[in-house]
C-alpha cells in the first residue's frame, strides 16, 4: 500500500509502498489515497498544493515569441497563386521580387499580356511550382504573383500582430494562452 511521509507543516515529502504493519517513528504515515509529494493533509483529506504564481508578463512575452515563430513557418511554408501552390522561403521571396521588378519594367517598355518572352531570353518565362510543374507567365501575370508574394507575408504580419495585441490585453494566464492561438 502507498503511504504519504506527512512532515509537522501537513505536507506529505514523500510516498512509500509499505506493508500495513509498517512503522516509521517519529513520523506520520497516512494512506496516500492517490496523493503526491507536495500535497497538503489536514488531518482529513488531501489536497495539491496552490500553483505557484504565473509571471504574466514573461508568459506574454513567451507567447508572443511563439506567435512570429509561428508567423514566420506560415510565411516560408508557401502560398497559393491561381490555383497553383508556390515555396516562399526567403530566397524564393528575393526570386519572386526580382522577378517582379523586372516583369514592371517590361510591361513598362510595353510587354503585352500573352507575351511569355517578356524577359528578353529566347525561351518563354516559367515559374517552377512547389510540386516542380513549370508554370509558363507573362509579365503581367509575374507582377501580380510578386503582389501576391507580397500580400501572403503582409497578411500573416498583420494577422500575428493582432493575436499579440490581444495577448498583451489579456489580464490572466488562461486568457492569454487562449488569445494566442491562430485561428487556423
Amino acid at each position: 500500500m502507498n503511504y504519504a511521509i506527512i512532515d509537522a507543516s501537513g505536507v506529505a515529502t514523500n510516498i512509500i509502498v509499505a506493508g500495513p504493519d509498517f512503522e516509521f517513528p517519529g513520523h506520520t504515515l497516512v494512506p496516500a489515497d492517490g496523493a503526491q509529494i507536495g500535497w497538503l493533509w489536514d488531518g482529513e483529506t488531501f489536497t495539491p498544493p496552490s500553483p505557484e504564481p504565473v509571471d504574466l508578463d514573461a508568459l506574454k512575452g513567451e507567447l508572443c515569441a511563439g506567435v512570429d515563430a509561428e508567423r514566420d513557418r506560415r510565411t516560408d511554408a508557401g502560398f497559393e497563386f491561381q490555383s497553383v501552390r508556390y515555396q516562399s522561403r526567403p530566397s524564393d521571396r528575393e526570386n519572386i521580387a526580382g522577378a517582379a521588378v523586372a516583369a514592371l519594367g517590361a510591361m513598362v517598355a510595353g510587354a503585352q499580356p500573352g507575351d511569355l518572352r517578356w524577359h528578353g531570353a529566347g525561351s518563354d518565362f516559367t515559374w517552377i511550382a512547389e510540386d516542380n510543374s513549370l508554370i509558363p507567365m507573362d509579365a503581367q501575370t509575374v507582377y501580380a504573383f510578386g503582389q501576391a508574394a507580397m500580400a501572403h507575408k503582409q497578411g500573416l504580419i498583420f494577422e500575428a500582430r493582432a493575436i499579440k495585441d490581444a495577448v498583451a490585453a489579456a489580464e490572466a494566464e488562461a486568457a492569454a494562452r487562449a488569445a494566442a492561438v491562430w485561428a487556423d
